[in-house]
This record gives C-alpha cells, sequence and structure tokens, in this order.
C-alpha cells in the first residue's frame, strides 16, 4: 500500500500510543483508531479488522498489568471469559449476515444514561458495594451479551462492560476496569480471528499501532492502579459522551439526530 508512508505509519502509532492509554482506563480508543485508519486510506473492512488487531495489544498489555498487581485473577473468571469469547463469536458471524445500522439508534441513548447515572450516584464505584446477581448469571447475561454486541457493532464496549461490573457486581472502579480489560482482550481476540480468517487484517499497519497501544495501555493502567475512581468516573463519563455525538453526528438518521434538528427547528 503505497499510501502508507514512513510520516503516516509514525502518526498511526500515535495515535495506537494515545488510544491505549484512553482505552484502558474508560474504554472509547477506538474513536481515535477507527478514524486515524480511515484518514489513512484503508477500506473500512480493513480497517476494522485492523483495529482489531491493534486494540487487542491495548488490551493485553492492560491486562497484564492488571494481573501483576494483584487486581484480577483471570482463573476465576474463566466462566465469564468462555461466554464473551462465544458470544463476540457469534456477533462476528452475524454481522457478516446482518445490517448492524439499527444499533445506532439504541446505543447512544444507553451511553447518554450511563452518563447521567454516573454523575448522579456520585458514589457508585468509590468502593466495593453490594453484590446484585451471582457471577455464572453475569457470566452468561453481561459476558454473552456485551461479546456479542463487541464482535456486532462495538461502540462503548468497554465502557458498557465497567458499568455493568459496577451496578450488577458491585466492583469499584478500579476493580471494575481491570476485570473490563480481560473481557475486553477475549472479545477482541474472538472477533479477530473471524476477520483474519476473511483475510481483512493490515499487519503492518495493525502492528505497529499495536506497540503503541501496548505502551499507552501500560501508562493508562497504572493511572487507575494509583488513582482509582478519581481518574475513571470522569472519564468513563467523557467516553460515554464523546462515543454518542459520534455516533450521532455521523448517522444523519439517527433518532437523537432527528429529534434535535426538530426541536432546533422550533426556535429559529
Amino acid at each position: 500500500m503505497d499510501f502508507l508512508t514512513p510520516e503516516t505509519l509514525g502518526l498511526l502509532f500515535a495515535v495506537g500510543l494515545l488510544a491505549g492509554f484512553v482505552d484502558s482506563i474508560a474504554g472509547g480508543g477506538g474513536l481515535l483508531a477507527i478514524p486515524a485508519l480511515l484518514a489513512a486510506g484503508l477500506p473500512p473492512a480493513e480497517t476494522l479488522a485492523t483495529g482489531k488487531l491493534q486494540s487487542s495489544f491495548g488490551a493485553l498489555s492492560a491486562t497484564i498489568k492488571f494481573i501483576q498487581r494483584g487486581e484480577v485473577n483471570p482463573r476465576a473468571m474463566l466462566p465469564m471469559i468462555a461466554c464473551t469469547f462465544v458470544g463476540a463469536a457469534a456477533g462476528a458471524t452475524v454481522v457478516q449476515m446482518l445490517n448492524p445500522s439499527f444499533m445506532r439508534d439504541v446505543i447512544p441513548i444507553l451511553l447518554i444514561g450511563i452518563a447521567v447515572y454516573l454523575l448522579l450516584s456520585p458514589k457508585a464505584g468509590d468502593l466495593d458495594a453490594h453484590q446484585r446477581i451471582g457471577e455464572h448469571a453475569f457470566a452468561l447475561s453481561i459476558g454473552t451479551g456485551i461479546g456479542f454486541y463487541d464482535g456486532f457493532f462495538g461502540p462503548g464496549t468497554g465502557t458498557f462492560f465497567a458499568i455493568a461490573f459496577v451496578s450488577l457486581l458491585g466492583h469499584n472502579f478500579r476493580r471494575a476496569t481491570a476485570h473490563t480489560k480481560v473481557l475486553n482482550l477475549t472479545s477482541n481476540l474472538a472477533a479477530l480471528l473471524f476477520f483474519i480468517l476473511g483475510g481483512h487484517v493490515v499487519w503492518i499497519v495493525g502492528l505497529l499501532m499495536g506497540a503503541g497501544q501496548y505502551i499507552g495501555a501500560q501508562l493508562g493502567a497504572h493511572m487507575v492502579i494509583r488513582n482509582g475512581a478519581r481518574i475513571v468516573r470522569p472519564m468513563l463519563v467523557t467516553a460515554s459522551i464523546a462515543i454518542t455525538v459520534k455516533l450521532v453526528w455521523t448517522d444523519e438518521g439517527n433518532i437523537l439526530r432527528v429529534a434535535f434538528a426538530s426541536l432546533l427547528g422550533w426556535f429559529v
């Protein structure tokens, strides 16, 4: 690919570094990586496939950091990991047969709800709280469901996982973020497998950005371990709002965009 000049590759590495840092804290790194890949000239299918490769490095990096610091034990998460893998594999299979555009109306509304929940529940995630469902029920419902969503559509996956760990299992934000990265890595690898089989991965770009992701995620995970809720809460709110704006702004038929345009019309 002649358009991948050394300058372009250098910029993509820098984007991967920043995306890894952001994603390891609150999710939403794809908001940086995917537009950068498209701007570099990659076709949509190659962009999504290569995006999964580079983001897998970030998720792996953060997971290693959290394991080393004793924040998470993957063995205790095996049912969640298995359900997430199956869900993501199913989502990546179904997306090749269906149009995921109908998700664009639903996801922004859910993300706005997350931001409102965090703003109105200032103590949520500061400390471990009451567990509302069992871990096996969590694995079957949240692991499979969000895993399917990541393989099928994707934006906000890390944010959804983090909020599920806080609200349903009672984890504090630091612990929730650590567990989220394990499941994020799982869903990324499951979806990536299907993209590799489809031959859509641009390896030189994915590996280069992946190196940046790995370094950035190490730095972000360190920030989470040191600062906990103080840094994760505002980043989750910011990620929720940013992903919502991105989805609504790029989809002219989105119900929120149509409603806003209609409301604006009353005042103009």
